[in-house]
């Protein structure tokens, strides 16, 4: 059982790589849909000055999301997403808020790491967890007899521990808290 448990771990590395987007073309398109929404257009100039970026950076960026469906540019120059552009940019916006949500409100990080934290994850995660997230917060914000009492002790548990391997379920091979640095 455990050589099986190894052998699909081996290939989960991988699956960063089957993400549909990069960070950078993520805040690409979301500028692209940000500066349609704010001004009614965008230009490739436009999405320079909001991403503070070079004009020839963002062209080089904007190659890929054209080919990939994600960008259409008409003869004026100006740019729109597609309608896949535009589904992929509010799951997206979603999952940020998610995870801003969840961070600050229910783990209690600082709201500017929360949202810093949330960028950075916000085009990785799949659409299953982001689902089990949303059940999460839905059970909090329910008003559920049991939610109070567990936000209540989430927030007043004692996460510290005897820094011993194998001491707690979270700690097998080594101590989880320990191994990670703010």
């Amino acid at each position: 059982m455990e050589a099986a448990k190894s052998k699909d771990r081996a290939g989960v590395w991988k699956e960063f790589e089957q993400n549909p987007i990069t960070h950078s073309a993520a805040h690409h398109l979301m500028a692209i849909g940000d500066l349609i929404q704010r001004l009614g257009y965008a230009r490739v100039s436009d999405v320079a000055k909001q991403l503070k970026i070079t004009r020839g950076s963002v062209s080089i960026s904007l190659r890929g999301l054209k080919k990939d469906g994600l960008v259409i540019q008409d003869e004026n120059r100006h740019l729109r997403l597609s309608e896949r552009g535009q589904s992929l940019v509010e799951e997206i916006k979603a999952k940020r808020l998610l995870m801003i949500r969840l961070l600050a409100e229910v783990l209690g990080v600082d709201p500017l790491q929360a949202e810093i934290d949330a960028c950075k994850m916000e085009h990785l995660i799949s659409g299953r967890s982001a689902r089990q997230m949303v059940t999460l917060l839905r059970f909090i914000d329910s008003g559920a007899a049991e939610a109070g009492p567990f936000l209540a002790a989430l927030r007043n548990f004692d996460p510290t521990c005897a820094g011993q391997t194998g001491a707690c379920a979270s700690c097998d091979d080594v101590c989880l808290s320990d191994s990670i640095s703010d």
